[in-house]
């Protein structure tokens, strides 16, 4: 494996959600504490208006109304990764220098989703977004959502780019995962993008993970990274199979529908998903919750 470069997001960073109220407005004193919450267990930074955030179904003004929260919340030691970029290439260069404005510390640009664009266009859509502005840039990477794979040359095109800095993995194949991280510029940071394969991804080469289940444990994500890194392969297995049946009962249905549940069980009051998204079915809140019971036993025994 060739050296670990550093991880410009932190070891764990936590795509978070979007609570909302009953009445179904963007609920920014929910998601105040949120921020704060995940910050005071394991996470370094906050992907905001990602795929857990409900991007698709956020207008421009929430999305920029929820970054500039997210950077009165987010302690100093907290970074902020705008998500939200789409597959217009001119409205995602608008989007990049607006976040910016607002003052996060990243953007996240996702694969082009629904044109299937041929790889020479993501390559030039990733780098006019890259292009828009001085923040370091993550790349998502995310086939089973876009419907396109940016491929591992196209990748290597693509973080050639000055502000181009890291990659969220969520390819969900080890084989193309290994290669590609081999195959990226030196310094070029992976993060894993499924919860389930960051032990694998870390032992790989990569530096983290942009989590889901860091909402509700942070720490033991964050140990466990550090275990893989460590070398300690007895606790950061230990870890995984501690992990390994709420990132189950999490994507038992589309995220973030079971998380959403989960929070407003075991958390506090974050609405549900907006349409076209459903609340969670109680069998998968309840499998959550039994394995949260598992993790909060092993904490403190």
């Amino acid at each position: 494996m060739k050296h670990r470069p550093e991880a410009p997001f932190g070891r764990v960073a936590t795509a978070i959600i979007t609570p909302f109220t009953s009445e179904g407005p963007i609920d920014y004193a929910a998601f105040w504490r949120l921020v704060r919450h995940v910050a005071e267990n394991g996470t370094e930074s906050i992907v905001v208006c990602g795929t857990t955030g409900e991007s698709p179904t956020l207008s421009k003004p929430e999305k920029m109304a929820l970054f500039a929260a997210a950077v009165d919340a987010a302690p100093d030691t907290v970074k902020v990764v705008a998500g939200g970029t789409n597959n217009d290439t001119a409205e995602s260069i608008e989007f990049a220098i607006s976040a910016a404005e607002s003052g996060v510390d990243g953007v996240m640009a996702v694969t082009p989703y629904y044109s299937k664009p041929p790889q020479h266009g993501i390559i030039a859509h990733m780098h006019a977004i890259a292009d828009a502005t001085d923040l370091p840039v993550m790349i998502y990477n995310i086939p089973g959502r876009t419907g396109t794979l940016i491929e591992i040359d196209t990748l290597v095109e693509i973080c050639e780019h000055p502000n181009v800095v890291a990659v969220k993995d969520a390819v969900d194949d080890l084989d193309w995962s290994r290669r590609a991280i081999e195959a990226l510029p030196e310094g070029i940071a992976v993060y894993s993008g499924s919860d389930e394969l960051t032990r694998d991804l870390v032992a790989m080469g990569a530096v983290g993970v942009v989590s889901v289940a860091s909402h509700l444990a942070g720490r033991e994500i964050a140990e466990m990274v550090d275990a893989v890194i460590e070398g300690d392969e007895e606790k950061a297995d230990a870890l995984h199979r501690l992990l390994m049946p709420l990132n189950e009962a999490l994507f038992a249905e589309p995220n973030p529908m079971p998380l959403k549940g989960a929070l407003t069980e075991y958390w506090d009051a974050v609405g549900v998903p907006r349409l076209p998204l459903m609340s969670a079915k109680p069998d998968s809140v309840e499998a959550v919750g039994r394995a949260l019971k598992a993790i909060t036993e092993d904490r403190s025994s």
